[in-house]
């Protein structure tokens, strides 16, 4: 993402009366700690395709990785326009975030090294990679394909003391 501050609104609409947007701050570290992650794509039809999966924040950008062959990466081929989400099952509390953009595949070593030493730190030696020939590739010869995703538009969506926070980013 940027390294600008994007521009904050409340929605008035979606909020309740007195809440106060969320700070982007806040934004960062959901999506930094966040586990787990929901994928929007397209599929060559129009059809929506959703699938969970693991993401990590470099730079103020999410990436995310999938296989050549998934369908993820087939969507992608053929519309790179993605919705990145996370947040909690919980109605009375937490911050919900939406990241609404396109998706760029990462295919630079340097980027790549550091996309992997990044998932190894924060999901574990489960999921080394070892970046070579434009990708990530793990122990058991399994290669992943790296995709960050430059945003247009999140949201925030504050649960408990309810409010809608929506982030308009700036082309990079």
């Amino acid at each position: 993402m940027p390294t600008t501050e994007p521009v904050t609104e409340l929605d008035t609409r979606y909020s309740e009366p007195g809440a106060a947007p969320a700070a982007w701050g806040e934004a960062r570290e959901t999506l930094a700690g966040a586990e787990v992650f929901w994928l929007t794509t397209v599929r060559p039809d129009g059809r929506p395709h959703v699938t969970p999966l693991l993401s990590v924040l470099l730079d103020d950008v999410p990436v995310f990785t999938t296989g050549a062959r998934e369908r993820k990466a087939r969507n992608l081929a053929a519309n790179p326009r993605v919705v990145l989400t996370t947040g909690t099952n919980a109605l009375s509390h937490g911050l919900d975030i939406t990241v609404e953009g396109t998706a760029r595949r990462v295919q630079d070593q340097a980027a790549l090294t550091r996309i992997a030493e990044a998932y190894t730190e924060k999901y574990g030696s489960d999921w080394t990679f070892t970046a070579r020939d434009g990708a990530l590739h793990h122990a058991d010869g399994g290669a992943a394909l790296a995709f960050e995703v430059a945003p247009d538009t999140a949201f925030g969506f504050r649960k408990g003391a309810y409010s809608q926070t929506r982030w308009r980013f700036r082309a990079r």
